[in-house]
């Protein structure tokens, strides 16, 4: 198995008309955060299905694909990763993943894969928390957004204090895709334990972007998320 045959069979999968789709969806437009990716127009579910495919594929070939200049290269790469950590090759991956947070350069890629690997390794390796709080505090976005997302796996083991510290330190970004992310996770939060998310959320009220206070409240009924947007507590 080599990355030539997975890029071979993901061009294969390649639409024009996926592509147009892809490029406006990831905003590649002058300016925008996706200026300078490429696609070539492959669906996620023909991704996924080329990866597992080609699961046991060696390290030296995954360079070749998460180094690609093709974002659906990029992501092939990255679900593969995922499913050798899943396969056991925990440590290895992990380390493997943080040497080359370069190629985890799309929201996509990021909340695809930081909480399987990134977060998985680090709720059981506790002593290596730090390392989300250092990305949290990088200029780069995408390391702030795997910072917030990785701890998504913590979040489905009802241990929300990671979430709860590193938006915090988040609420003053002034990217919008990371007052998505912030508010995304707040909201896992809210469907686990919507009292933690509700106190949370009152305290830090006057700093919360609106994005990410609509994105946090998503569940809540109607008279509370207006009560909620007004700050009517």
């Amino acid at each position: 198995m080599s990355a030539q045959e997975v890029i071979a069979q993901l061009k294969s999968f390649a639409t024009p008309e996926r592509k147009k789709i892809n490029e406006y969806f990831f905003k590649t437009g002058k300016g925008q955060y996706s200026q300078f990716d490429q696609f070539i127009g492959v669906r996620t579910p023909q991704i996924r299905l080329i990866s597992k495919q080609h699961r046991s594929i060696a390290f030296n070939e995954i360079d070749q694909l998460i180094n690609s200049a093709l974002h659906e290269v990029r992501f092939c790469g990255l679900i593969i990763l995922i499913n050798q950590y899943q396969a056991g090759n925990t440590k290895i991956v992990f380390d493997y993943y943080l040497q080359n947070l370069h190629a985890v350069n799309n929201w996509d890629l990021v909340d695809y894969s930081a909480p399987h690997i990134v977060g998985d390794y680090i709720f059981h390796h506790q002593d290596k928390l730090g390392l989300l709080f250092d990305l949290s505090h990088s200029e780069n976005l995408w390391h702030k957004r795997i910072a917030i997302v990785a701890t998504f796996f913590f979040i489905k083991q009802s241990e929300f204090n990671p979430t709860f510290t590193i938006g915090k330190t988040l609420l003053n970004d002034k990217h919008d895709l990371i007052h998505k992310a912030v508010g995304w996770m707040f909201r896992e939060i809210y469907k686990k334990n919507n009292k933690a998310c509700k106190v949370f959320l009152r305290e830090n009220y006057a700093q919360l972007p609106r994005t990410t206070l609509r994105y946090a409240i998503e569940r809540m009924n109607q008279s509370e998320r207006l009560r909620y947007l007004k700050g009517e507590f």
